[in-house]
C-alpha cells in the first residue's frame, strides 16, 4: 500500500482500504476509529474519491476535513449537494461508531440533509462535526454540522443507524 493525500496536508500512510473484520470483533469502535486516524489501517475508498479525511475522535463524536474540488462540481459550477451529503453521512455514522461495543457494526437505515449555503471552489476547506444524540441497543441517531473556515453553517443533518453484531456483515 502506498501514501495517498485525502487533501491538502493530510495524508493516509497506508492508502486507502478497509478494516479487516477480525479487528472490529476485537476492538471498540472508538479504539477502531482512533487507530485509523493514527496510520494502523488504511482511509477508506470514499475519502481519496471525495477529498475529505477524519482527523479527530472521541465518544459519540466524529470530525471531519475536507475540500472539494473541480470534480465534485455540478453542471453550474457549485459543488454538488451529495458531496456535502457524503462528508455528513461519514461524520454522522462514524460519530455512531465511535460508541459502538467491540464485535458490533453499524448500518446507515435513513439519513436527512439540509443544504444551507453554497459550497464553491472558493469556499476553502470544511469541517464537519457529528455527534451521538441517541443511542440504544439496535439504533443510533447522530446530528452533524458542516461549516466553513469561518464557521459559517454550511448544511446540517441528522441519521438513524441500525447496531448490529459483526457476525452479520457480508464476509470479503
Amino acid at each position: 500500500m502506498s501514501a495517498v493525500e485525502l487533501f491538502p496536508g493530510y495524508v493516509a500512510p497506508l492508502g486507502v482500504g478497509t478494516i479487516p473484520h477480525e479487528d472490529v470483533a476485537k476492538f471498540s469502535g472508538l479504539e477502531l476509529l482512533q487507530k485509523a486516524i493514527d496510520g494502523t489501517y488504511p482511509a477508506p475508498n470514499i475519502s481519496a474519491q471525495m477529498n475529505f479525511g477524519l482527523t479527530e475522535v472521541s465518544h459519540g463524536r466524529a470530525v471531519f476535513h475536507g475540500l472539494p474540488g473541480e470534480r465534485h462540481l455540478n453542471p453550474l459550477g457549485m459543488v454538488h449537494g451529495g458531496w456535502a451529503a457524503t462528508v455528513l453521512d461519514s461524520a454522522l455514522g462514524c460519530a455512531v461508531h465511535t460508541t459502538l461495543e467491540p464485535g458490533e457494526a453499524y448500518t446507515t437505515v435513513e439519513f436527512k440533509v439540509n443544504l444551507t449555503r453554497p459550497i464553491t471552489l472558493t469556499t476553502g476547506e470544511v469541517i464537519c462535526e457529528g455527534k451521538v444524540i441517541h443511542k440504544g441497543r439496535t439504533l443510533a441517531v447522530s446530528e452533524a454540522s458542516l461549516r466553513d473556515g469561518s464557521g459559517k453553517l454550511l448544511a446540517f443533518g441528522t441519521e438513524t443507524c441500525s447496531i448490529f453484531p459483526i457476525g452479520n456483515l457480508a464476509p470479503r
